[in-house]
């Protein structure tokens, strides 16, 4: 009767055993993957094949499964949006003229290859991590600090993302970069974010006075191209006259020439006279012409000869006869 039992017992034990071996293996064969999933198959330690959403079955005890989320994923870098503290380690840089910035980055990513994503990297966040930091940090290191705080950031966050998808390219991580966004730039420390309102302030008063001055400027060249055209309007005026004057000189002497040719004596005699009235004018004189070529002429205001006067007219008359010939 005890041997009959113990055999019974070895027998359940046994079943027992055989049951749960088949269990395993049952259940062991077969996996699920999701729709936001792809699973990789490794056989002994080395990747066979990946598959995707779904039921699969597996050889059991030889064949094992890592399903790898394949949606896409975000990092923060250089803060922590949890608590909102800015994370110097990372954001910390130096830009070209020798100024300190912290820079902040948001970045999305997803998984492009799962293989390579488990097998060639013992760490690819980690090392992607690590490549985001140095190229930014390589990136930031050519820009002045202004242009980093203010105009450059779009600039800055293009060359960083090309720059890291490059890098990760190269080492063939199995990871794709979507976006890469500067979030934040901004001095470390209070003294500096001080001194940089300070420039931002001495910045906007120079723009004012620049606008101001320009205002200014817009003001007086009106009226200076007005004045300017006043002063050429008047000079062509005064030129005009000039010309009409000197015009109505030559018709004159012309005239006077016509004259003379036509009778000598006679015009000679009229230019003499018209000389003595704008040399002598408000005097009364008797012309004496009896028996002489030379006219006489007597002022009787003085009871004398005005001899400085008759050589003026006569000088006016050789004048105007050697013009005439």
């Amino acid at each position: 009767m005890e041997e009959k039992l113990k055999k019974r017992i070895l027998l359940l034990i046994y079943g027992a055993v055989a049951l749960i071996v088949i269990a395993v293996v049952i259940f062991g064969s077969f996996y699920t993957v999701s729709e936001q999933e792809q699973a990789v198959v490794t056989q002994f330690g080395k990747p066979v094949g990946t598959s995707g959403a779904g039921l699969h079955f597996k050889v059991p005890l030889v064949q094992e499964i890592t399903n790898v989320d394949m949606t896409t994923r975000k990092m923060e870098f250089g803060y922590d949006s949890t608590t909102g503290a800015s994370i110097d380690s990372e954001s910390f840089m130096i830009t070209k003229d020798f100024n300190f910035v912290n820079v902040d980055f948001f970045v999305e990513w997803k998984v492009s290859d799962p293989i390579k994503f488990l097998f060639n990297s013992r760490d690819p966040v980690g090392l992607m991590r690590n490549i985001l930091q140095a190229e930014a940090r390589s990136i930031v290191s050519g820009y002045n600090v202004d242009d980093v705080l203010t105009l450059s950031k779009v600039e800055i966050q293009t060359k960083i993302k090309d720059s890291v998808v490059n890098k990760i390219d190269a080492y063939d991580l199995g990871i794709y970069v979507s976006n890469i966004t500067l979030q934040d730039s901004q001095p470390p420390t209070e003294e500096v974010v001080a001194a940089f309102k300070d420039v931002e302030n001495a910045k906007q008063s120079k723009d004012t006075a620049i606008n101001g001055a320009n205002k200014y400027k817009n003001e007086l060249i009106p009226q200076a191209d007005a004045e300017a055209d006043k002063i050429v309007k008047e000079a062509e005026g005064i030129k005009e006259a000039r010309i009409n004057e000197a015009d109505g000189q030559v018709a004159r002497f012309n005239e006077m020439y016509e004259e003379y040719s036509r009778n000598k004596d006679i015009t000679k005699t009229r230019i003499y006279l018209e000389t003595m009235e704008e040399v002598i004018p408000n005097m009364n004189v008797i012309i004496d012409s009896s028996g002489d070529d030379i006219l006489k002429i007597m002022d009787l205001n003085n009871g004398e000869v005005s001899a400085q006067a008759a050589a003026g007219a006569e000088q006016n008359t050789a004048e105007t006869e050697g013009g005439a010939n």
